[in-house]
Order: C-alpha cells, then sequence, then structure tokens
C-alpha cells in the first residue's frame, strides 16, 4: 500500500512573481494541518525549515501532527527563499555563506531528530547559476558535494534526497537531472544521500519519468523521495497529478513497483487559484486509482508488452484499459 503525503505550504497561500502576496488568505499552520488530515489517503506531512517549523517551534508542530494522526516524513531546509542565498547555498563562492548554509542544514537536521522526521530534502533551487563564465563548475561542484557529505556524515541516522530541477530560480541548477544528481550522491561515498524526483522537473528536463526512477534504482537503490504535480513540461507549472500526463503515471506507478520503492509519495503543487485541499484530494485520488487499475494481472500483462516491444499493442491496451474495454 502506497503512503501519501503533502508539502504543507500547498495548503496555504501561493505566491508568484506578478502577485507576490498571493492569490488566497494565510490560515494558521494548525487550520492546514486540519485540512490536510482530513484528505483521504493522506497519512504524512513536508515541512519546510523556518517557513513551517524551528528550533524553538519544533515541539509545538510535532503536538499538533501527532494529534491530526500525521507523520513528519521530510524537511526542507530553507536554502532558496532568503536573500543571503541569492548567490548560492552549499556551493556559493563566499566561504561564509557556505557555512551559513551547512548551519541551516545542521539546524533542520536536529529537529528532524528532536521528531522522530528520517528524512532531509535538499532543493537548492540558488545553487546554480545564470551566465556564461560565471560559474566554477568543478569548484562549486566540489563545495556542493563536500558540504552535504558533511552534514550527512554527522547525522547517520537520516536519510538526505537530492532533489534536481533543470531551472529556476537560477537559470542552470547543478542539480539539473536525475543522472548527474546521481552522481553527487554517489560521490558522496555515503549510503544515506541519494535523489528526490520531482515529476514535473523530470518533465522539464525532458526525462522519461519511469526510466529516471528505474536508473536511480538499479544504481544503488538511490530513489529516496517522490514529489507528484503535473505539468506541460516547459515550466514547473505544479498543477494537480494527472491533469496532463496520463499514460507516463501509469507507467511510472509500474516501474516503482517493479523496482521497490519504498518511500512515500508525496503531493507538491502550487494551486494558486485552486482550493489547496480539493486540489490535493484530486492529485491522491488519481493515484490511488491508477494503483487499482495495476492489478497483478495487468501488470503481468505490461511487462510482457514491455518485453514484446509491439508499440501499437501496448497502445491498444492501453486504450482498452483506459476506457473500461478490458
Amino acid at each position: 500500500m502506497n503512503r501519501y503525503s503533502v508539502i504543507l505550504g500547498n495548503l496555504g497561500n501561493t505566491c508568484d512573481r506578478f502577485l507576490p502576496t498571493g492569490y488566497k488568505d494565510v490560515p494558521p499552520k494548525s487550520e492546514l494541518i486540519r485540512q490536510a488530515a482530513a484528505i483521504p489517503g493522506i497519512e504524512g506531512i513536508e515541512l519546510v525549515g523556518t517557513w513551517d517549523i524551528t528550533e524553538q517551534n519544533a515541539r509545538d508542530i510535532h503536538a499538533l501532527l501527532a494529534d491530526a494522526g500525521l507523520a513528519c516524513v521530510s524537511i526542507i531546509p530553507d536554502l532558496f527563499s532568503q536573500k543571503r542565498w541569492g548567490l548560492g547555498s552549499l556551493s556559493a563562492k563566499s566561504a561564509d555563506t557556505r557555512r551559513q548554509a551547512l548551519e541551516e542544514c545542521r539546524a533542520v537536521s536536529r529537529i528532524a531528530q528532536q521528531i522522530g522526521c528520517p528524512l532531509i530534502n535538499l532543493w537548492l533551487g540558488q545553487d546554480g547559476y545564470d551566465y556564461p563564465l560565471t560559474a566554477d563548475y568543478r569548484t562549486q561542484r566540489a563545495h556542493l558535494t563536500e558540504n552535504i557529505h558533511t552534514v550527512a556524515g554527522e547525522f547517520p541516522d537520516l536519510r538526505y534526497a537530492l532533489e534536481y530541477k533543470p531551472k529556476e530560480p537560477r537559470n542552470f541548477s547543478f542539480h539539473a537531472r536525475a543522472a548527474d544528481t546521481l552522481l553527487m550522491a554517489s560521490e558522496t561515498g555515503l549510503s544515506n544521500v541519494g535523489v528526490c524526483i520531482d515529476v514535473g522537473h523530470a518533465f522539464m528536463a525532458g526525462e522519461n519519468v519511469a526510466e529516471s526512477a528505474v536508473l536511480l534504482q538499479h544504481y544503488g537503490e538511490k530513489l529516496f523521495h517522490m514529489h507528484f504535480n503535473d505539468n506541460y513540461r516547459s515550466w514547473d507549472d505544479d498543477m494537480i497529478v494527472g491533469s496532463v500526463h496520463v499514460v507516463e503515471y501509469l507507467e511510472l506507478l509500474h516501474w516503482l513497483r517493479e523496482t521497490g520503492y519504498a518511500g512515500w509519495y508525496s503531493m507538491d503543487q502550487y494551486p494558486y487559484r485552486e482550493d489547496g485541499a480539493a486540489a490535493v484530494r484530486e492529485s491522491v485520488a488519481f493515484l490511488r486509482d491508477l494503483e487499482t487499475l495495476l492489478t497483478d494481472a495487468r501488470r503481468a500483462d505490461l511487462r510482457k508488452l514491455i518485453a514484446a516491444g509491439d508499440a501499437t499493442a501496448t497502445t491498444r491496451y492501453l486504450r482498452e484499459l483506459l476506457f473500461a474495454r478490458s
């Protein structure tokens, strides 16, 4: 049985660069947690450091989650929404900035230990570059690897998932694709460092997400975490799951089961104008309905279709499956 979670902020106010105040009001954290607990299938919450949880309020947030029957499945250090990270965090050219970023990761790791959260999700959105001849690719990647190794080595009881995205807010990200992120995770030499696939980021990167998942699992079972959303592949639209891609999602869920992925299925979307809880509810319902389609018999059918490699037969099977003719 898959375990579903949601990033808490998805249920609150989401803003863009055209309306920095956002399109909705900001409910209190207790209300957001209550909304999450009411969504069928949601059992876990992801929190963002400084946005949702700090060393000062960790006990209170943990109590709210416990009262709602929700687990904290991941904490995301805020290494992207503060001015001090504008030129990078763990890979910054400034040694002082790198030190501050490392301390932020340590603080979030201590919080995770305190509340029993098993995973730190590192989305290093400011670690990259914008123009040619402005980044030292060798040195800055070395800084990044060294700092990830340092914090993961200091907290061996936690897992660290490196989340990749090809661009935004920087024009080029150091963690841009599944393969280059896997290389860095492997380069740390630590078993508790892996990768998070955000499905929308993978679409942006031009990836076949199912193949990316298989790649990460094949090389050391490094797929630690999953973020689910949808987009039109040209941007990180963070839409309702299944609103654009259906067959790709069916293939992804098939291969997640084939490769033994045991992590959380976490919703990460930005419903700017939609009701947040309703959007997340639809995303979870879509994934659960797809899982219902993937019976043992149908998964056996998919294995045969994959082995045969006949695109026409595969397309026929999917058409009949999705339109309830088999």
